[in-house]
């Protein structure tokens, strides 16, 4: 494909990796994907883009590389290391890691890209497979306004709301913040549809109604179906969800912040993964809600 866009690694093809990297392609860019599962890596080659068999190879030509894996273990076994990011990429070149991550993790990767004269944001997002598959993510950036004025183009053809929220490892600490909301939301909702359901009243019109006024939210529209068909194919797994509220309890102690409901929230979601539901959706904090009412799920 002959374009003037900047050539893209991409690196990591989940539920939020695969659709993204489609939407760049979709939008002109050369897109070569590495992945550890070869049928991800086919499937972006379906869409148009070009597979490489190491991280090597995928960033060895690129103008910007995209980090999008589960979290800080693998963004530093990805950017680390003779066969990584940061030995292979050429110098100038601007990495984006559009994980969930720790702050710590992204500062670090920052300053030791710096030495190899690669650029580096941390660009999490927020939307779910929903969004990342319409384009419409929220995404939090940290790092240096030249680097984030370069990324504007590319960020928008991912993301509705895109926003430079300070220095390096602020877009993490924003993201860290919207996972403890979007916990608490889910949890308060499950909490709803329980009793609804105790009360004997209909559950969509309740929950259409409450919608409609102050108690509506995004999670509310996104995550309604789920509660009423008890659907909780993964958008966002439980395991995902638990290891983010890890970082928001662990962050928010480090800078003095209490998080009471938080904190009780983040035990909720680790027991719902102990008692095995770590692969289903977050919305699946209604089981939890559901089994301490008496329920046998």
């Amino acid at each position: 494909m002959s374009s003037n866009l900047p050539k893209v690694a991409w690196i990591g093809l989940g539920i939020m990796g695969s659709p993204m990297s489609e939407n760049l392609i979709r939008a002109g860019y050369d897109v070569t994907g590495h992945t550890l599962e070869q049928d991800k890596v086919d499937r972006l080659v379906a869409a148009g883009g070009t597979g490489a068999a190491s991280i090597a190879d995928a960033v060895r030509e690129a103008d910007v590389v995209v980090t999008m894996v589960p979290a800080s273990p693998q963004v530093e076994a990805v950017a680390y290391g003779p066969d990584g990011i940061l030995e292979n990429a050429r110098p100038g070149t601007l990495l984006i890691d559009m994980s969930s991550i720790t702050p710590q993790t992204s500062v670090d990767l920052a300053r030791n890209a710096k030495d190899k004269g690669i650029r580096v944001l941390d660009a999490p997002v927020s939307g779910g497979e929903a969004g990342a598959v319409e384009a419409v993510l929220s995404i939090m950036v940290g790092g240096e306004q030249t680097d984030f004025d370069a990324a504007q183009p590319l960020l928008r053809a991912l993301g509705r709301t895109i926003v430079l929220c300070g220095p390096h490892g602020s877009g993490q600490t924003v993201k860290a913040a919207n996972q403890l909301i979007v916990a608490v939301n889910i949890q308060a909702c499950a909490e709803a549809v329980v009793f609804l359901e105790k009360s004997g009243v209909d559950l969509a019109a309740a929950l259409d109604v409450l919608n409609g006024g102050l108690a509506g939210s995004t999670v509310l529209t996104r995550k309604k179906d789920n509660f009423l068909k008890r659907d909780f194919a993964p958008g966002f797994r439980i395991d995902l969800h638990h290891k983010d509220m890890g970082i928001v309890t662990d962050a928010a102690r480090t800078v003095g912040a209490a998080l009471p409901v938080g904190a009780v929230v983040a035990q909720l979601v680790a027991s719902l993964r102990a008692q095995g539901d770590g692969g289903l959706d977050h919305s699946a904090l209604l089981r939890s809600v559901e089994r301490l009412s008496g329920a046998q799920v």
